[in-house]
């Protein structure tokens, strides 16, 4: 396999031919790499290297356009430049089709072979560079190293430099939204909006209209598509083939399904369609209970984020505990787990609908003052939590405002002490 210092790849089975190449390419500042045998080059291979290949049309084994296939299948997004003889441009043409970079004539002359690599090496390394940021970010954000949530990590990079429309299905916290953002992100329409909205706004086709010019430049994450009107969905489902034929995306669409859309289709909710057009790209994300090996990774990882924020040491964890939390079926998924670990780091252990405090080492202190001290803890550890925001505050801790501030008097507590300060 090569090194990532080689920038340039020759392949011809004229041994001649090669030294003069690699001669004339390393005197230019690059690095070169020769085989004349060209069924090796496949192994010489890695996805993310970060060069172009320049191979004769004519050679025994593989010839030009049968290696170009395997390349494709490889990763069709490594630069091939054909050389082919003067009287070859129709096949020339043929292998531009096939996935060809560029092309040039014999005899080479070595300013246009240089000037297509001064082209072609740049997009290449940012393309690596891409896949590296997107590698990063999910599995930043999807997390867990099971098969199905790799599997899905896989597939975001197959789709990183797309603009193709996808179906994104799952249930309830399991990431859907984190895909689609993922997918915008990373897309050549990142510098464009993501509009969010849910098909049960959607009550006629000017609602549905307005969406997409708002989305104008870049993405419109639509969930539940199926419950939009039928004329609606057929408006859409014209709109996305006529961009698909004129080659000119004004708006990518991400459809958020939960669950799986066949129901829907088999009773005519849902336009089959728009449903087999936007299952060109689909996601099915998995649910926790299919890969519960990642509970004890995901939580340790959230309950680590939330010490961090609250600046608190990570608390020990009961291995029985851990055990629990692999037992449960998590209807909620990742996003559960996510609260779950929130609360643990601010002392309440909550499972299956069920709450208590970590049990007290020792009673050091008379019941009520205890009573009072916890309640302390766990308002200020929420403050910390959301910044002083006492909407969010009100909500994660399921008390009314009213009742917070009474709580956030009597002991003594102001939100402004818990705002985030600009550093300086």
């Amino acid at each position: 396999m090569m090194s990532d210092e080689i920038n340039v790849l020759i392949v011809d089975d004229d041994q001649d031919v090669l030294d003069a190449y690699q001669e004339l390419l390393e005197l230019s500042g690059y690095n070169v790499a020769t085989v004349q045998d060209s069924t090796k080059v496949i192994n010489m291979l890695s996805h993310n290297w970060p060069g172009v290949i320049v191979t004769d049309m004519y050679m025994p084994g593989l010839d030009g356009m049968e290696l170009l296939d395997k390349v494709q299948d490889f990763d069709n997004e490594i630069p091939v430049i054909i050389v082919t003889g003067h009287g070859d441009i129709p096949m020339a043409v043929d292998a531009l089709k096939k996935g060809a970079i560029d092309f040039l004539q014999k005899p080479l002359q070595p300013n246009e072979l240089i000037k297509l690599l001064e082209k072609h090496l740049p997009q290449r390394k940012k393309i690596i560079e891409q896949r590296k940021t997107l590698h990063n970010t999910a599995t930043e954000l999807l997390l867990g190293e099971s098969p199905l949530i790799v599997k899905i990590r896989e597939q975001l990079k197959l789709v990183v430099n797309s603009t193709k429309d996808a179906l994104i299905e799952g249930e309830n916290g399991t990431g859907r939204h984190t895909v689609a953002k993922i997918l915008h992100k990373n897309s050549p329409l990142h510098q464009g909006p993501l509009i969010e909205v849910d098909g049960s706004s959607i009550t006629c086709t000017p609602d549905l209209q307005r969406s997409m010019i708002s989305a104008r430049s870049g993405c419109l994450c639509l969930s539940n598509p199926h419950i939009m009107p039928l004329e609606s969905q057929q408006w859409l489902c014209r709109f996305l083939l006529e961009q698909e034929r004129q080659g000119k995306k004004e708006v990518r669409l991400l459809a958020l399904f939960t669950g799986s859309p066949e129901p829907s289709v088999e009773s005519e909710q849902f336009l089959p369609e728009l449903f087999y057009f936007l299952s060109q790209v689909r996601f099915s994300l998995p649910t926790l209970r299919q890969r519960s090996s990642d509970i004890t990774f995901i939580f340790k990882h959230y309950l680590k984020q939330s010490c961090k924020k609250l600046n608190k040491a990570l608390p020990a964890i009961d291995k029985a505990y851990i055990n629990t939390l692999c037992r449960y079926e998590w209807p909620g998924n990742v996003l559960e787990l996510k609260n779950v670990a929130e609360l643990y780091a601010i002392g309440i252990v909550k499972l299956a609908g069920q709450e208590r405090s970590k049990p007290l080492e020792q009673m050091s202190s008379p019941l009520d003052d205890l009573v009072d001290g916890y309640e302390k803890q766990v308002i200020e550890d929420a403050l910390y939590l959301f910044a002083g925001r006492i909407n969010e505050v009100s909500s994660y801790l399921q008390i009314p405002r009213k009742k917070l501030y009474l709580r956030m008097k009597k002991h003594g507590l102001d939100k402004a002490e818990y705002k985030v300060r600009p550093s300086h």
